[in-house]
């Protein structure tokens, strides 16, 4: 409902924008993927684990048709992200992908009755989310990309994967991104050394996880060159946004000039400045912490964070009670891709994360994303549902 009271606000300005009226569309997909919900909670946690492969190879052929039938749409005009047919756009796969991701990924890791202890044993995990990760980047979709990767080590880790492996797994691309500084990535490239001497892999594994760390350093500076112009000063606007105020940084300084502005208690409903002129970029979709901030203040953005905390921590609940392997990771995977949206969104409007198109769960305008939002509800009450029994029992 706050959701739909900021879209509401960021459709009220002085000057006309493609938010005004589109509260009443948000409060439709609301109720839909209310009933949504509703539906798959009436489900069966068997008929999930059944339907998890036919909606996973539906999901990459949706994915594909893209490459034929894919457009842009709002914020996103020059990706290939929406399902076009005819001139209308119908929705955006992606948000179906991941919710397959979760449903496979979870099948894939639930299947073995010992957690991965090898970076040898990752290659289904990583083949499952690899795929739709690839055709997605490919439209290209940055930030849903993001959200994938996350979502695998959030699971892998609720897998009982030893930290090392977690680290191992992700040490290439940490390595890309610190092989910026020499002395920073060399620090790092003899810090993996330091957790290979201790943990002591078997040899050929050590050696692939070595190289990897440095191909991906020798790497690094050739993909810098093979970046068009734009493409690098959105990443120098992002470490630096007044290197580029009037173009590529001028969202991030609006953003944060709006959160500023909104102090303690916040400029009232409808009456934040920043928006009301329409100074605010995408304001009804990824710009929209931002409106929350300076019309609420500190005092609103408290609120709406300690309600997405509540949700997470009782989603994780939930995960722990499960009555199964798949069940609980189903559960802990969904929060996690909520949790990665709530990161990378809030932190792009502040400056810390770079500027991707990703929304905020239950507060951006989207149909395709707030009927996957609803429909994770749902998948969520399932599993909560069969799993009272058991803590009853244990209580």
């Amino acid at each position: 409902l706050m959701g739909v009271a900021i879209v509401y606000s960021a459709g009220v300005t002085d000057v006309p924008t493609q938010a005004t009226g589109l509260w009443r569309q948000q409060i439709a997909w609301m109720i839909i993927g209310t009933c949504a919900a509703y539906i798959v909670s009436r489900g069966s946690s068997r008929l999930l684990d059944v339907l998890t492969v036919p909606s996973y190879v539906l999901s990459l052929l949706l994915l594909a048709s893209l490459f034929v039938f894919g457009s842009g749409g709002g914020t996103a005009e020059s990706t290939n992200s929406w399902l076009t047919i005819g001139g209308r756009r119908i929705g955006q796969p992606s948000e179906l992908a991941k919710i397959a991701v979760v449903l496979m990924l979870a099948k894939v890791l639930s299947a073995n009755r010992v957690a991965p202890s090898s970076i040898f044993e990752l290659w289904r995990p990583i083949l499952v989310v690899l795929v739709p990760w690839a055709m997605i980047m490919a439209q290209p979709d940055l930030g849903t990309g993001m959200v994938l990767v996350g979502v695998f080590f959030a699971m892998l880790f609720w897998s009982g994967a030893p930290w090392y492996l977690l680290l191992f797994a992700a040490s290439p691309a940490i390595s890309l991104i610190l092989a910026f500084s020499t002395g920073v990535w060399g620090a790092w490239f003899l810090g993996i050394l330091g957790v290979l001497y201790v943990v002591r892999p078997r040899p050929i594994e050590a050696v692939v996880i070595a190289l990897a760390n440095v191909a991906m350093g020798v790497v690094a500076p050739l993909l810098w060159d093979s970046l068009k112009p734009y493409q690098q000063q959105r990443l120098l606007v992002f470490l630096d946004p007044s290197a580029d105020p009037k173009a590529s940084g001028y969202h991030v300084i609006q953003s944060q000039v709006a959160v500023g502005s909104g102090g303690w208690f916040g400029k009232g409903f409808t009456e934040g400045t920043q928006k009301r002129l329409a100074f605010l970029p995408a304001q009804h979709t990824d710009f929209i912490f931002p409106v929350l901030a300076e019309e609420f203040g500190f005092f609103g953005v408290t609120i709406a964070l300690a309600a997405f905390c509540t949700l997470l921590m009782r989603v994780v609940r939930v995960s722990t009670r499960a009555v199964s392997p798949f069940s609980a990771l189903v559960a802990f995977g969904i929060a996690a891709g909520w949790f990665v949206h709530m990161v990378v969104n809030i932190g792009m409007t502040v400056g810390l994360m770079p500027i991707t198109g990703i929304p905020l769960p239950f507060f951006s305008y989207g149909g395709s994303f707030m009927l996957a939002c609803w429909i994770g509800i749902g998948v969520i009450v399932r599993i909560s549902a069969d799993g009272r029994g058991r803590a009853d029992a244990l209580i």
